[in-house]
């Protein structure tokens, strides 16, 4: 009893040893960060003023608050010291930055984050395996451990890539959901007489409470025309950033409407009915498997406990007249 004491104690110190070390490193990485961005804006004010760079700066930290980035994230910096990856950023074209984008997450230098995750809690996992089996499993096979450590690194690899596509999955949801009263806005705004330009401008902002996720990817789209690019391409981005079938069938109605000089109103008004008769078929899907899906759960926990309560009574009269007697 007292040497299983002991090994609960051991446990329960290297747990909080390693939460108070974790979270220094986080207090000292924050500090260092707040402590840089206050030096480069000192420096900037005092050098630049409020001239053509702080013009700049104005137009880059709008962009970044529309997707409520944060110049520095003290959990990104921890993760991106056990990261061998020097890249301050992930490139514009690459496919790990659609990723992140498609999941709503574009903090500064979250690529190399990535990888030091990666990195970190395979280890992480490994390490405290190895100390629960000195201080506390004692009694264990060779197999079961290498069994173990080989399962505990596979899912600390894995783990940061399941995270993100999780939340890949759900904002997907999230614009597929929002998708449908932004098509019947895009049509009233449309047939009111506004350009598509102004039309999806006014649907971003008036989504803003109901769907943030489409209304940031819609204001994000009007940026980048602001900023000089064709609405082709800015289209095309916006399917890139969502990565949604429905999106896509939308972008590529709208650059082949105005590509040939047809009605804008009357294709968003066909595309919104077909959406909508899509969505409903969707949903009857979804309704008709679920007797198959309710299968399972009926009958490995409904009919045991029915079988119980409806034969028990019997099973015991039964027994207590043929048996004891």
């Amino acid at each position: 009893m007292t040497t299983l004491l002991y090994q609960y104690i051991y446990l329960i110190s290297f747990i909080l040893v390693f939460l108070v070390f974790f979270l220094l490193c986080l207090g000292i990485i924050q500090y260092l960060n707040s402590r840089k961005t206050k030096t480069e804006m000192t420096k900037k004010i005092q050098q630049n003023g409020y001239g053509q760079d702080s013009l700049l700066d104005t137009n880059k930290f709008s962009e970044q608050s529309l997707y409520g980035q944060k110049p520095d994230n003290p959990l990104i910096s921890f993760f991106s010291l056990f990261s061998s990856d020097t890249a301050k950023s992930f490139d514009t074209g690459s496919s790990i930055k659609i990723k992140f984008l498609r999941a709503g997450i574009t903090w500064k230098n979250i690529d190399t984050a990535l990888m030091g995750a990666k990195l970190f809690f395979p280890f992480f996992f490994v390490a405290v395996f190895i100390f629960l089996r000195i201080f506390v499993f004692k009694v264990m096979g060779e197999q079961w451990i290498i069994l173990i450590l080989v399962i505990l690194g596979l899912l600390g690899f894995y783990l940061p890539e399941i995270w993100l596509k999780q939340k890949t999955d759900k904002r997907k949801i999230l614009i597929f959901e929002g998708l449908p009263d932004a098509l019947d806005l895009l049509v009233v705004c449309v047939e009111a007489g506004m350009g598509l330009d102004s039309a999806i401008n006014r649907v971003g902002k008036e989504l803003e409470t109901t769907s943030p996720d489409l209304s940031r990817e819609f204001a994000l789209m009007n940026l980048e025309m602001r900023a000089g690019k064709q609405r082709q391409d800015a289209l095309r981005n916006l399917a890139d950033r969502t990565g949604i079938d429905e999106m896509n069938s939308l972008v590529t109605l709208l650059i082949q409407t105005d590509k040939f000089g047809t009605s804008i109103a009357t294709a968003l008004k066909v595309f919104a009915d077909s959406f909508r008769t899509k969505r409903f078929q969707r949903a009857e899907e979804i309704a008709a498997k679920l007797p198959v899906t309710m299968l399972i759960p009926l009958i490995f926990f409904i009919f045991p406990a029915l079988f119980v309560v409806i034969l028990g009574p019997a099973a015991i009269t039964i027994y207590q007249n043929l048996i004891l007697k």
